[in-house]
């Protein structure tokens, strides 16, 4: 049976042997989400920090942004030390909707073939089901497992300016509006956004706190891209984060095919060369 990209409490629930995966993080104080973690999670629940664990800080990349993608033999070890196995499904979950980290391990859990769920509404949908939480760290045996990502998911810099430039793509940047016209940018050193691209803020994938029906995020975006096909479709965001909360949104819609342009602005505009738009 088929399981949806995103889910609800009593679904997940109800899944044999699920691995459940807290992702909660927050930018302005890194470890707050592993505390958060510690006091109480999903029972069996492991942890993915942003920084340590889906993210290479390690990288030498150039322009690869603040959050670049770690490779696949790191996220292997990661997936090994978690004691995940083939064919167990993964749920990711944040306090955020997915908005931030389970969305990203989702999309990493895309590039390396792995069943993957986001839980809808995150832990506060868990509890207001009347489902428990647990205290308990789980100490999983290593897997040792292999794996390889599926690279033509993503796009990077030079790809994305030739596929524009003939029409061949659409860019959708998942920031506030606020940041995409270049009025503000409290991160990144440039202000403004990618020539062409399209703004659709990943907020609007949810109404408080849950995700929208398939319908409704079928519609908005089939509003934004008129007769494109999905496959046409690149998502950036600041750093590759919440983009991946768009690209799961039109898998959820059932509107497959999308990709990630990881290094998003903060890539893009690290190189004075790439061009800037404003307003």
């Amino acid at each position: 049976m088929s399981i949806a990209p995103v889910i609800d409490a009593g679904t997940a629930a109800g899944l044999h042997s699920p691995l459940f995966v807290d992702c909660r993080f927050e930018l302005a104080d890194p470890a707050a989400g592993e505390a958060a973690y510690r006091a109480g999670h999903l029972p069996g629940a492991v942890y993915a920090h942003l920084d340590r664990d889906l993210s290479d800080h390690g990288s030498d990349a150039a322009h690869a942004g603040r959050h670049p993608l770690p490779a696949a033999a790191q996220f292997a070890a990661r997936l090994s030390a978690w004691g995940w196995l083939p064919g167990r499904h993964v749920v990711a979950y944040d306090g955020a909707g997915g908005a931030l980290a389970a969305a990203r391990l989702w999309w990493l859990l895309v590039m390396a073939r792995v069943p993957a769920s986001v839980l809808d509404g995150g832990i506060q949908a868990w509890t207001a089901a009347g489902q428990p939480l647990s205290t308990d760290i789980p100490k999983p045996a290593d897997t040792h497992l292999d794996i390889a990502f599926d690279t033509d998911l993503l796009v990077d810099a030079d790809e994305l300016t030739h596929l524009m430039a003939e029409n061949h793509a659409v860019l959708v940047d998942a920031r506030a509006r606020p940041r995409y016209l270049g009025e503000v940018e409290p991160i990144d050193a440039v202000a403004g956004h990618v020539p062409g691209a399209l703004n659709r803020p990943f907020d609007q994938n949810l109404i408080d706190g849950r995700w929208r029906t398939s319908a409704e995020l079928r519609q908005s975006f089939e509003t934004l891209l008129g007769n494109r096909h999905p496959g046409d479709v690149v998502h950036m965001c600041g750093s590759g984060v919440t983009a991946c909360h768009n690209v799961l949104a039109m898998a959820q819609a059932g509107l497959e095919g999308s990709r990630l342009f990881a290094p998003s602005w903060s890539g893009w505009s690290s190189d004075p060369d790439r061009p800037v738009a404003r307003g």
